[in-house]
């Protein structure tokens, strides 16, 4: 009896350290999966990447976004690499908080040595909003970048504009006219900043128009943009993406609970010194 009542614990007691055992050689292959590549690059390579997560107990679903905590891991992680150095980017997103976004891309397009953003999946909203600041965009064949028209709350910028074009000022409730309000300088400031990232490989004409068209409303926010069809507007597009790209994307399975989103070695890097091992 004395026999089975150990036997009873220790299952217990390996039931409850197996998920942690196992989250740990998960981290353990994540880590070596990013120096590998970065060895083989010669790079710093930075996650961000969302899966949708599900609550313990309850199972109901919870949505990643890009957020603030993102940002400020990934402006460190580029703050610890030297300027000669180039960053990788592994991005999979459905996009998300604009002004965090914002950071992201511009932190990348002020780092001197090549950008390089990979989009395995996909890089929706916010997500395409850095990678173009990208100085090369390596998509799957049928991997997709959206739309960066800006959104308030549950409706697109533009769509609130329309209401005032369609109905009289005085039969517009005060909610919807402060709402307008907000829309029309949501369009103004994502069209600038869109344009400021696309004059790294666009002439000012050329990004003018292309800015608009990413940011005005031109389709539907969830509108897929293929990698030819980015390639045809002039980004800097590519499909060769590496294995090793793929191979990291498994690492990062649907998982129950919370994570970190952003993930990288989190030392200084120096072009002259030694090679992470």
């Amino acid at each position: 009896m004395e026999i089975l009542n150990n036997l009873f614990w220790l299952f217990l007691l390996l039931s409850f350290l197996s998920p942690l055992f196992q989250r740990q050689m998960l981290e353990l292959a994540r880590a070596r999966s990013l120096q590998a590549l970065e060895r083989r690059r010669n790079s710093r390579l930075i996650t961000l990447i969302h899966r949708q997560e599900a609550i313990a107990l309850l199972g109901l679903p919870l949505s990643r976004y890009i957020d603030i905590d993102d940002s400020e891991q990934v402006l460190r992680a580029i703050r610890l690499t030297d300027p000669q150095v180039p960053i990788d980017l592994v991005l999979h997103t459905p996009g998300g908080l604009v002004l965090a976004a914002e950071q992201i891309a511009e932190a990348l397009l002020r780092h001197p040595a090549k950008v390089t953003v990979f989009v395995p999946h996909y890089a929706m909203s916010g997500g395409t909003l850095i990678a173009l600041a990208a100085d090369e965009i390596v998509m799957d064949a049928n991997a997709v970048l959206g739309p960066v028209d800006p959104q308030l709350g549950q409706y697109p910028a533009v769509s609130i504009l329309k209401v005032l074009e369609q109905k009289p000022i005085d039969k517009i409730d005060d909610e919807t006219l402060i709402m307008a309000d907000q829309a029309r300088k949501a369009l103004l400031q994502v069209k600038a900043t869109a344009k400021n990232l696309l004059q790294k490989h666009l002439d000012e004409t050329q990004a003018e128009a292309l800015a608009h068209k990413l940011s005005q409303g031109t389709w539907t926010h969830d509108y897929p943009i293929s990698a030819e069809e980015a390639k045809s507007m002039g980004l800097p597009i590519s499909t060769e993406m590496p294995a090793e790209v793929y191979n990291l994307m498994e690492l990062y399975p649907q998982p129950r609970g919370s994570r970190p989103s952003v993930q990288y070695v989190p030392l200084p890097y120096r072009r002259e010194g030694p090679k992470p091992r």
